[in-house]
């Protein structure tokens, strides 16, 4: 159960917290924001990657390089339905609806998606030829009313598009282009509803990656009311600034394209921005980086002014964000979330799904997990909430470890998931009629404290409530006085506050006798 904190009880979670970290031991406490579930729900599956997802009218539009979907339960080559990089459901069932345009040539791939606010456009963008029989130059946009290619946004854009974001009257591209509509447009440019490109002009230079030395754009949020916008990528000059003065994130002018904001010190060397979403007042970026000294974690910041408001210090690099009813999901790989409230010290097992406070980074108890998958191998590789349920798209090939490719979905309920119960031993203690009961603590996906019932010869006897996380499990005990030289018998069951799990045991004890 997620429940809510009341002020007095946050405030003893951050004090234990913070206690808790300088300490070294336990995990800091939640800051009390209620999370989805971590139970997710059937959901269809791609043969491939979904490289993007985007949301429009009780429609969920999946876009990326694969050619069938296939439904819940259905093993690889099973049950499967043609869909060429793009496909459509129903935002609340799931169910696959029939728009689907093929979308080939180029290198056969959709990586942005975004639909115009009022919701009857699809921008779409990535490596492609032809879109639904229609000539398209890597970018193209769909009629949602009739699933038709508009015939009147053809742009031609000289390579790649990754990113995309729209207002009532423009759409802004990012990519790794160089030229649109025959004119200089470097990485990123703004074009109206009808294809025209307008005068928004910027110079985009220099890889922040070593291994990769083309620079480009992997991400864009339009905040019209501040008249800006706010790319992230692999550059380090933008507008001929001096370089490394620019580094991955760069705050624009939407009309002009004139820098407005620099985030100096945001992105460090060999780290680029891979994500970023804005709710209107503030914004919210992922990045990835390579090498020592990297920030691959998020970062949350205020559109008036560009001022920071937090940054984790996760590593385990970040594809995909999204902010919903105070909390921020992302799709990662973290392994080292160590140094940040809430967070998880190194391991071997990454976690590719986390919920985070936005008022203040710490990490809640929101654990559904995925693998690494295919193709990079890197897991979640994009998010949309629509109407209430939170869309995940990627690499993977399980969740929550089961069978399940390319899609998942979680929403707020229902919470099916039971907390395992773990082994419980029973001794005498040093005096008389005195048992000691003891066993390991459990740990759930979707809540953070579990109560523990203990129950005497098969009659409930008291319940203790404890704090755990998957990688932090405290022994627990519990001190029984009985009459002296009796025999009793235990059992041990946990709930979640929902869900309740089996009972282990019996354990038998016999107290010791007096002396």
């Amino acid at each position: 159960m997620r429940r809510r904190r009341s002020v007095t009880t946050l405030l003893a979670a951050v004090l234990l917290g913070l206690s808790s970290l300088a300490l070294g031991t336990g995990p800091a406490h939640a800051a009390g924001e209620p999370t989805l579930t971590a139970d997710p729900l059937s959901t269809w599956q791609t043969d491939g990657v979904v490289w993007a997802l985007a949301h429009a009218g009780g429609v969920v539009y999946v876009g990326g390089t694969f050619d069938h979907i296939r439904p819940p339960g259905a093993p690889a080559g099973t049950d499967e339905l043609p869909r060429e990089n793009f496909a459509a459901f129903d935002a609340v069932t799931g169910e696959p609806l029939p728009c689907a345009p093929r979308f080939t040539g180029g290198s056969g791939t959709v990586r942005a998606l975004k639909a115009s606010p009022d919701g009857s456009l699809l921008f779409i963008g990535g490596s492609f030829g032809n879109a639904g029989g229609v000539g398209r130059s890597n970018t193209a946009a769909l009629r949602t009313a009739d699933c038709t290619v508009d015939p009147a946004w053809k742009p031609v854009v000289s390579s790649t598009v990754r990113a995309i974001d729209v207002t009532d009257t423009t759409v802004y591209i990012g990519g790794q282009f160089s030229t649109v509509q025959g004119q200089t447009r470097t990485r990123v440019a703004a074009l109206t509803y009808s294809g025209g490109l307008l005068p928004f002009n910027v110079t985009v230079e220099g890889s922040s990656i070593s291994n990769d030395p083309t620079p480009g754009i992997n991400a864009i949020t339009v905040a019209p009311r501040y008249n800006k916008v706010i790319i992230g990528g692999r550059f380090t000059s933008v507008n001929g600034s001096l370089l490394n003065s620019v580094h991955g994130l760069v705050g624009l002018d939407a009309t002009t394209g004139r820098i407005t904001n620099t985030f100096t010190g945001w992105i460090p060397r060999r780290s680029a921005v891979k994500a970023l979403v804005n709710d209107g007042t503030n914004f919210y970026l992922g990045a990835e980086g390579t090498g020592g000294g990297v920030f691959d974690g998020r970062a949350a910041g205020r559109l008036s002014d560009g001022a920071m408001l937090w940054k984790d210090t996760c590593l385990g690099a970040t594809q995909a964000v999204v902010p919903h009813q105070g909390v921020l999901y992302s799709g990662s790989h973290a392994h080292d979330c160590g140094q940040t409230p809430g967070g998880f010290p190194e391991h071997n097992n990454r976690q590719h799904l986390l919920a985070q406070s936005i008022a203040d980074k710490t990490i809640l108890p929101w654990f559904p997990d995925t693998n690494d998958g295919i193709g990079e191998q890197i897991g979640p590789r994009a998010m949309v909430m629509a109407d209430g349920i939170l869309w995940t798209g990627g690499e993977f090939t399980t969740v929550n470890e089961q069978p399940q490719q390319g899609l998942t979905r979680f929403a707020a309920e229902p919470d099916t998931g039971a907390p395992q119960v773990p082994l419980m031993s029973g001794a005498p203690g040093t005096r008389p009629g005195e048992i000691i009961l003891s066993w390991k603590a459990s740990w759930d996906r979707d809540d953070g404290v579990l109560t523990y019932r203990i129950h005497r010869d098969g009659v409930y006897l008291t319940s203790i409530e404890k704090e755990s996380r998957y990688w932090d499990r405290p022994t627990m005990t519990f001190t029984d006085t009985v009459e002296p030289g009796s025999t009793h018998r235990y059992s041990l069951e946990v709930t979640d506050g929902t869900n309740l799990s089996g009972r282990n045991g019996p354990v038998y004890v016999t107290a010791p006798d007096a002396r």
